[in-house]
């Protein structure tokens, strides 16, 4: 079902500029929290950054010209991200106080694509390659965290999962990231339910954490469980007016490497010179 088309609310360039924006607040953050002048707000509001994104991404895969070009431009993106991730890891070329940066959305969009075809293809009764897709990523993730394997195949293992075959679970946004994904693909062009289904998973996830982790310390939830704020998001889900605005393409995947790569270099230098 193909949702009409309005003049009033947000384009989808918009929605990105926004996610963009709140994504860079909460990167100041993350990066530069050792200072002790950010504040967590930054953090907080960066919470609304990812779900806007998976919204957009929905949108952009689900009415794409080609489904195979739009996943390997994300796997691309996330195996690159991925390498210079674990080679600074392995090498060394972490922050003084061994910061290094994780972040790698690119490689969440990939599994959950792969998720995604496979949902498509079930749909489309085509049970084979549609069970495959869903139950491979997931039994790859079992047999490389659950099953014993030789120190040589584990690095090589963990190098691949790193790169060329991220996993479930393992991705940026972790569990809760990739449940959205999946009942947000459900429901697309439902925008009221992705609304809801993001909120319930992720005020439920963070309600559990803090029951369970912190006998019920319901304050945290403002302190430092605060990933809950994510259901805002939903909020711009609902603004989205169904016309896609100006593209920009190139520079939107490009924005997301080069801004982390530079922030955390410019964590960096601002770390040695303050231990100076």
């Amino acid at each position: 079902m193909q949702l009409a088309q309005s003049r009033f609310g947000l384009t989808g360039f918009q929605l990105k500029v926004i996610a963009l924006v709140l994504m860079v607040l909460d990167h100041i953050h993350y990066f530069f929290d050792f200072t002790g002048v950010i504040p967590t707000f930054f953090s907080m509001l960066g919470r609304l950054s990812a779900p806007i994104f998976l919204f957009i991404v929905i949108e952009g895969y689900t009415h794409t010209r080609s489904k195979r070009k739009y996943f390997l431009r994300c796997w691309a993106i996330g195996a690159v991200m991925g390498a210079v991730n674990y080679f600074m890891a392995v090498f060394g070329f972490g922050r003084a106080d061994g910061f290094i940066p994780q972040n790698n959305i690119f490689a969440t969009f990939a599994v959950l694509i792969v998720l995604w075809q496979g949902m498509d293809w079930l749909r489309d009764r085509k049970w084979i390659p549609g069970v495959l897709a869903l139950a491979v990523p997931f039994a790859l993730f079992a047999v490389l965290t659950r099953v014993p394997l030789p120190p040589t195949v584990m690095g090589w293992a963990f190098l691949a999962e790193c790169t060329v075959f991220p996993l479930p679970f393992l991705t940026e946004g972790g569990i809760p990231f990739l449940i959205s994904g999946i009942l947000m693909y459900l429901l697309k062009n439902r925008r009221g339910l992705q609304a809801a289904a993001l909120a319930v998973v992720y005020v439920g996830w963070n309600v559990y954490a803090v029951w369970a982790m912190a006998g019920g310390a319901w304050m945290l939830l403002f302190t430092d469980f605060y990933e809950w704020m994510a259901a805002f998001a939903g909020v711009f889900f609902l603004l989205y007016n169904g016309r896609r605005g100006r593209s920009m393409k190139a520079f939107f995947y490009a924005f997301y490497p080069a801004h982390v790569y530079l922030l955390f270099g410019g964590s960096v230098l601002l770390y040695n010179a303050l231990a100076l």
